[in-house]
């Protein structure tokens, strides 16, 4: 059958529009999908069968409900033999992962319209190493208008029956993530993806801090599949904490004191484009920012447990994880000096906070978790074992930093996560207390999450897992006094205790009343074990 011809303007189209096509060398070949059946293909429908040049060997296409497979057709060799039978071999794709397809065409100088068929393009999720997704493409060559016709609509069918896919999402965009670099990131990686997957956008860059919690009271979301926030970690908590207030509000449900909380909905998705990038880290197992727009685009839903904030019996807010003491201490002062480059602020911070490290003498109660009751029967009981003071333990002393985290809490300094032994939905949180100890021996622990080694094996390190806790700060003289610190003021007040929740800075006078919610809401992501356990192999090299 005649070849596609090299040079000139190629692209792959729909209707009347034009983009680009990817060129030869980002195109995927062949080789690289399975060349190995399906479980269960053989009792699979057939919906088409044909002839296509796909690299540059011509094939036998057959299209079924679950699969695309092809076998290169090749003469029969005239002695008998079957040495070239290894290029027989049959290969196919899962049509799952599959996200657009285009009609390809060649166009001129002459041709500024309809251009030249050249055949079908189909756009690929391929699961790579590290959990990492990548967009790729299998050109299906065909020069007949009718025959690609049929098969183009059979895709454009097929594609339309995976309905968990967004076909409309709210974009909120935070300028000033880290290096300000959120813009070129959402315009540069993230929207050309939602463009050829046919996604409807409405980008909102939002204007000062608390922006989308505003705009996300009001906001009409009806029209919307899905949420998605471009940003840091702050930004990613202030979007799902504004869902998850929208989300009490349109249930009746009264703010001021939330015992259960219903879920939020639309899911929401989360973009990379801060310093640590924590939740991101977290949900996809990478910070990578194709690799969670592909997660948004497929429609992989990941349900994350949330943790509610409050004290003396009003609510605070929502989130995934806090630190209090250093954690808290050093969010301050990284706060006080906006001035400076985020890295370098960063890193002012933690060794201002170091020199200056002091234990804080607190009372910390908390429910350990039951892995026995089912996290249905948990929701729906809400915590009435809440008043229940038997199950309660309490510790006391002098603590040099508190961490409570519902979310491993993967980032680049810490890539096992901080809480390696928490998972994002087993309705549970990680309690990591450092006692007080000295200075060099602390920072031995904190070394330690940028390795393999154990950080939690010190002897002034415990560990708990854990369903509530209730922090109470005792001592007056380790409250947070700005004018200790050099710089300008900042948010801090001198009669509250600093807070790091989810990298936001939040001050509190009293006691902490921190819940974990199972599942409460719906993210964007792939489930690790399951990305794992789904992975493409090549046996055909």
């Amino acid at each position: 059958m005649p070849r596609g011809r090299r040079g000139g303007r190629v692209s792959a189209l729909e209707g009347g529009s034009e983009e680009e096509a990817p060129s030869a060398a980002d195109a995927v070949p062949s080789v690289l999908w399975a060349s190995r059946r399906l479980p269960g293909t053989a009792a699979d429908q057939i919906l088409l069968r044909g002839i296509f040049e796909i690299g540059r060997d011509s094939c036998d296409v057959v299209l079924s409900e679950r699969a695309l497979r092809w076998r290169p057709i090749q003469p029969e060799s005239p002695t008998g033999d079957s040495k070239d039978g290894f290029l027989h071999k049959e290969e196919c794709l899962e049509l799952k992962d599959i996200f657009s397809v285009k009609l390809k065409r060649r166009y001129s100088v002459q041709q500024q319209r309809s251009g030249t068929l050249l055949g079908i393009t189909l756009f690929i999720c391929l699961k790579k190493e590290q959990n990492k997704l990548k967009d790729s493409t299998l050109d299906l060559i065909n020069l007949s208008e009718d025959h690609c016709d049929v098969w183009f609509r059979q895709f454009k069918k097929i594609l339309a029956g995976f309905s968990n896919r967004p076909k409309s999402l709210k974009i909120l965009l935070n300028p000033q993530s880290h290096k300000k670099e959120a813009a070129q990131v959402y315009y540069e990686k993230v929207e050309p993806l939602l463009k050829i997957s046919g996604i409807k956008t409405d980008v909102t860059i939002t204007e000062y801090e608390g922006h989308a919690l505003s705009l996300l009271k009001e906001c009409e979301l009806q029209g919307f599949d899905g949420v998605v926030c471009v940003g840091g970690d702050g930004f990613a908590s202030e979007v799902a904490h504004a869902l998850l207030l929208r989300a009490q509000k349109n249930a009746g449900v009264e703010t001021d004191s939330i015992l259960t909380p219903v879920p939020a909905r639309p899911p929401l998705g989360v973009i990379p484009a801060g310093s640590t990038n924590v939740l991101a880290h977290s949900l996809h197992g990478i910070p990578h920012v194709v690799t969670a727009t592909l997660h948004i685009i497929m429609g992989h839903i990941q349900q994350v447990d949330v943790c509610t904030f409050s004290t003396t019996g009003k609510f605070l807010r929502f989130g995934f994880s806090a630190m209090f003491g250093f954690g808290g201490r050093a969010l301050a002062l990284a706060e006080k000096h906006r001035w400076m480059p985020p890295n370098q602020r960063k890193d002012f911070a933690i060794i201002k906070a170091l020199a200056k490290l002091k234990p804080e003498d607190c009372e910390i109660s908390f429910l350990p978790f039951n892995s026995s009751q089912d996290l249905e029967e948990r929701r729906a009981q809400g915590f009435s074992k809440s008043g229940c003071d038997a199950q309660w333990q309490m510790i006391q002393g002098q603590f040099l930093n508190v961490s409570i985290m519902a979310i491993p809490c993967l980032c680049s300094v810490a890539p096992r996560g901080l809480a390696p032994n928490t998972r994002l939905n087993n309705g549970s949180m990680a309690l990591i207390i450092a006692r007080n100890t000295s200075r060099p021996e602390f920072i031995k622990h904190l070394k330690r999450y940028a390795n393999v080694k154990n950080q939690f094996n010190f002897p002034f390190v415990e560990t708990y897992t854990v369903e509530e806790v209730k922090v109470y700060p005792k001592s007056n003289s380790s409250r947070h006094n700005p004018e200790e610190e050099d710089g300008p003021r900042g948010r801090a007040s001198g009669n509250s205790f600093p807070w790091n929740i989810d990298g936001d800075l939040m001050e509190v006078a009293s006691e902490v009343h921190v819940r974990v919610h199972p599942r409460l809401i719906n993210l964007y992501g792939g489930s690790m074990e399951e990305m794992n356990d789904s992975k493409v192999t090549c046996n055909c090299l």
